[in-house]
């Protein structure tokens, strides 16, 4: 999971409001969106059986991003089974987060995004710091919540034009949100390590290259009765166009 664009209204209709696309190498085997396991619903990364994003029993939520920065530590433990931990755990969002202070360097960088019954959590081992989502617009890619990368600002700014134009807009208005190109100009790419030419990629919201881009775009639509609308187009990086599937989920108050 490389980019996410979300609103966090906790007393309205739709609590949360979720735009994600996952970037990632075509040749890495990955399942899409199934059913684990009783309750728990995500796609998988086949390579180290972990996932970007979830959804779990009691209505649980949960995603994470890379924090990338060429010359980190790598971690011995893949990342996305962080997902997958939290929404098979009985724990609460805020106890999970507090357990995993005690050996998150056992990880590479992560942002990890949480939600439960009591509210929304954002933790990266990169700040070391459990922080409650507070009602708003938030956009997060590969650096921390909120930092200004040209793609996160793009996509919130679109979020917030979209919500404002059509305060219930369809599915497919705001996956579309998800589907831009443009690459930002060099003076604004950040500086994580890579070559300029793959800084220049993976500025754009939407990614295409010969081996790497965007393989999913997901819309989740969490409404305040618990049931959780999951909207996914899969991206064919063979260029055979793209397949969207949906689900209706859970009925858990988000509240």
């Amino acid at each position: 999971m490389c980019l996410t664009a979300f609103r966090w209204q906790p007393d309205s209709p739709i609590p949360l409001l979720l735009l994600a696309n996952r970037d990632e190498f075509y040749q890495r085997p990955t399942e899409p969106t199934h059913q684990w396991t009783e309750g728990i619903w995500a796609g998988r990364d086949s390579q180290a059986g972990g996932t970007w994003m979830g959804w779990g029993p009691g209505g649980r939520l949960a995603l994470i991003t890379n924090h990338r920065r060429i010359g980190q530590a790598e971690g011995r433990v893949s990342r996305g089974l962080l997902v997958s931990e939290y929404l098979q755990s009985t724990l609460s969002a805020e106890a999970y987060l507090q357990q995993l202070q005690h050996h998150d360097d056992d990880y590479s960088g992560f942002n990890l995004l949480l939600w439960d019954r009591s509210g929304g959590y954002y933790y990266s081992n990169r700040q070391r710091q459990i922080q409650p989502l507070q009602p708003g617009l938030y956009g997060l890619s590969n650096d921390l919540l909120d930092t200004p990368w040209p793609k996160v600002t793009r996509l919130k700014n679109a979020l917030a034009q979209q919500l404002v134009s059509s305060p219930q807009p369809s599915a497919e208005a705001l996956l579309d949100l998800l589907l831009e190109p443009t690459q930002a100009e060099d003076s604004a790419l950040p500086d994580t390590g890579l070559e300029l030419a793959w800084e220049r990629a993976l500025s754009a919201i939407f990614i295409h290259t010969p081996s790497y881009g965007t393989r999913s775009s997901t819309l989740w639509q969490w409404q305040r009765d618990g049931t959780l609308h999951w909207h996914e187009r899969q991206h064919h990086g063979d260029g055979a166009g793209r397949t969207t599937r949906s689900w209706t989920l859970g009925s858990v108050d988000p509240g």
